[in-house]
């Protein structure tokens, strides 16, 4: 990151800076992942902004992986027939889970490190739904799902 400028360094983690600010993680030590993940990110963009590479933390959404579909007896193509619960001997989706978004969602990320402006993203705490709105990604079902609500509510 430093000896070819430009880069850019992405932490993945789960809940925005502003998120988890404001919401008690599970245990004090849980909680502080969740927020140090974010502050590493914020911290790494400080030092590689001299050298013209960008940190940003990342956060995806509530997840529509594989095993989760599975999980439901549906699948990518068909996964909101397991929304109303009437999938056959399968329990009902979980609350948000039709704001999920698949694996593939953190596309967006790709379309940030394309951006030669990624420099305005730099200690950025961000969801993968604030990216793929500034950046016009879609999920794979064409929909830009957002299950940490706008940005400006967050």
């Amino acid at each position: 990151m430093v000896g070819r400028p430009g880069g850019l360094l992405v932490e993945m983690t789960d809940g925005t800076a502003q998120f988890n600010a404001e919401n008690y993680r599970i245990s004090a030590y849980y909680d502080l992942a969740k927020v140090a993940v974010n502050r590493l990110a914020f911290s790494q963009g400080h030092e590689l902004a001299a050298h013209g590479s960008t940190a940003v933390s990342v956060t995806p959404g509530r997840p529509r992986s594989e095993m989760m579909l599975a999980g439901f007896g549906v699948s990518e193509d068909n996964w909101r027939d397991a929304l109303d619960g009437t999938v056959t001997g399968f329990p009902t989706t979980p609350a948000g889970f039709a704001e999920s978004e698949s694996p593939r969602y953190v596309v967006a990320i790709a379309a940030l490190a394309g951006d030669p402006d990624r420099a305005q993203w730099n200690q950025r705490s961000v969801s993968s739904a604030d990216l793929a709105r500034a950046y016009g990604c879609t999920d794979l079902d064409g929909t830009q799902p957002d299950s940490w609500g706008a940005e400006e509510d967050r």
